[in-house]
């Protein structure tokens, strides 16, 4: 699907066809479609289809005259339609086209960011200002990330708080999925990072001097973005550390008053044995061989047996 737009009387309006000074969204395309990009914008087919390859790392690449950036922003998908929040985040690339007249975006699904610049939720898109309106993309990226990250804290301390009241396997399960989803995260936006740090040289698109300070807005969000990364990565992974103690500690205390409980079940079974076994009572037999005498020293011997492993426990 390619969609075209132009800022027009200080809006951002959908047009029929590519001008000079568009912005051209290309969503899933067909063979057809990128074959008449390629046509009538003279863009290497192959830079169509980095964006369309999930495996695609992040890059900037510059060739006649047309710049290609593969940056990856992060998606928020639920996995189950649970009404408990199970949610699991992934990163996947995109791919922003600058032409000589043009500016081209291209992922291989809908995406959250184009949707929000194409609808006008983002104000004083230029998309003319070729420049400056890659850094509003990356910039709307970034923020994505830092709003993505604060999501993935509160669905961490509601998991845990689950956790303290009942260890289940699905709230282990989630936390392992937000912290396999941390990992993404930190692994893009270092790439990113890269990415704007080339850009600030300015080898591959000018930069005007009014545009700097978006761009430096820009590195200020993926920086701190990294660094709430990290500082997530690190609570989660103690939180499971602790959460794995806590299961091994509780195995411990379970396994001890089982080891407890068959200890005293064994002090009538051999006190039952005894009296059960076929002995000639000539030969003198056990003292007291009814049926009272073995039922009260099996109780007796029981309470003391318990006594005794409750005292030994308390003074270990």
């Amino acid at each position: 699907m390619i969609r075209y737009y132009k800022n027009i009387e200080n809006r951002l309006c959908e047009i029929e066809t590519a001008e000079q000074g568009s912005w051209i969204s290309v969503v899933n395309p067909t063979e057809t479609e990128i074959s008449a990009l390629e046509e009538d914008l003279g863009i290497d087919r192959d830079y169509i289809r980095a964006a369309l390859d999930e495996e695609e790392p992040s890059r900037i690449e510059s060739d006649d005259g047309v710049t290609l950036i593969v940056v990856d922003y992060p998606v928020a998908d639920n996995i189950d339609n649970s009404p408990d929040h199970t949610l699991q985040y992934f990163t996947t690339p995109m791919g922003i086209i600058v032409t000589s007249d043009n500016v081209v975006t291209v992922s291989a699904k809908e995406n959250p960011i184009i949707d929000d610049i194409s609808k006008g939720v983002v104000k004083g898109v230029c998309p003319h200002f070729k420049t400056r309106f890659v850094f509003t993309i990356l910039l709307r990226i970034a923020a994505r990330y830092l709003q993505y990250l604060k999501q993935i804290d509160k669905l961490s301390n509601f998991v845990e708080g689950k956790l303290y009241k009942s260890m289940q396997n699905k709230g282990l399960l989630q936390l392992h999925g937000l912290e396999k989803s941390l990992v993404y995260f930190s692994t893009s936006l270092k790439s990113n990072e890269t990415i704007l740090n080339k850009l600030m040289r300015g080898r591959y698109l000018k930069l005007y001097e009014e545009d700097q300070d978006l761009l430096d807005d820009v590195i200020i969000e993926v920086k701190q973005a990294i660094e709430m990364t990290s500082i997530y990565t690190n609570i989660l992974k103690s939180t499971m550390d602790t959460t794995a103690s806590i299961i091994s500690n509780n195995l411990n205390i379970v396994m001890k008053r089982m080891t407890t409980f068959t200890i005293i079940i064994a002090v009538p079974t051999i006190v039952f044995s005894f009296y059960g076994m076929n002995i000639n009572e000539n030969a003198g037999g056990l003292p007291l061989a009814n049926v009272w005498f073995p039922l009260v020293l099996s109780l007796g011997l029981s309470v003391l047996v318990g006594l005794f492993i409750n005292f030994t426990q308390k003074f270990k």
